[in-house]
């Protein structure tokens, strides 16, 4: 077993398996972009190319005992000067979305804690999801920031847990707990703490190793194309709507002044 340690990424390989640490537990996973970065690079190059060739399995996992993931790191938002930000934002984000999607091998995400906003988009990307009983998922914006969903993101989410629970999830800004992220379909397991996910997380992966991977890659493919095979509006404008409102900038600050927004609708 070799370990590698990439500053906010822990990567660990295990023979044929690469476990993917989310390592910011003081910001409960919070992602920065190079995180994105580096795990749209690693997906791309797993089962294909250089030192990951020989990779069969990921598994993503998050550091600490508090969350998976909690969304991307809000500091980094402000930053955004124009429209085109927020564009080139969620652009990016989906090519690591579809990057998961696409690796050449089945990728596993063992979920505790908080899973939500870009957490929660990077768990619904994997092929499999586990969780343990402290998991809560959703995507709060409507609460919190002030943002939306792209398009592909929202497409991906109504694929996993339909249209109706969606629609809750988002204008109610609340989180599923363990019982209905299971009963939804949204994890295929659920155990009873973070270490029992993890070790059914590597478990799960060790036998993928050893099953014929044509017939798993045709077999995630085809579910993919069949869920895109209708062409995605424009939605160039709905993100304009929000990352450009006061709206939003009143999200951002009130989340460092760690008090309740005044929403405004402006």
């Amino acid at each position: 077993m070799s370990q590698t340690v990439e500053e906010d990424l822990i990567l660990e390989r295990d023979g044929a398996v690469l476990m993917i640490t989310l390592n910011r537990p003081h910001r409960r996973n919070a992602l920065t972009f190079e995180m994105y970065e580096e795990i749209r690079q690693i997906c791309s190059r797993a089962g294909k190319e250089g030192d990951l060739k020989d990779v069969k399995a990921l598994i993503f996992i998050g550091g600490g005992d508090k969350a998976f993931a909690a969304g991307t790191d809000i500091s980094r938002f402000k930053d955004f000067a124009s429209p085109q930000d927020a564009i080139d934002y969620e652009t990016r984000g989906e090519a690591v979305m579809e990057e998961i999607e696409s690796c050449a091998v089945p990728t596993i995400a063992a979920l505790n804690g908080f899973v939500t906003g870009g957490g929660a988009a990077i768990a619904g990307s994997c092929t499999i999801r586990i969780g343990a009983e402290d998991i809560k998922v959703g995507v709060p914006i409507a609460r919190t920031l002030g943002n939306c969903l792209a398009l592909s993101n929202l497409r991906r989410f109504i694929a996993l847990l339909g249209e109706p629970r969606v629609s809750y999830m988002l204008v109610t800004a609340q989180l599923m707990d363990a019982a209905e992220a299971k009963s939804s379909g949204f994890i295929s397991e659920l155990l009873p703490d973070r270490d029992a996910v993890v070790a059914r997380a590597r478990a799960l992966a060790s036998d993928i190793t050893t099953f014929a991977p044509l017939s798993i890659r045709a077999s995630r493919e085809g579910i993919k194309r069949l869920r895109n095979a209708t062409p995605l509006p424009d939605d160039s404008d709905l993100i304009k709507l929000c990352y450009e409102s006061a709206d939003f900038k009143e999200g951002m600050t009130a989340f460092f002044e760690k008090r309740q927004p005044e929403w405004r609708g402006e």
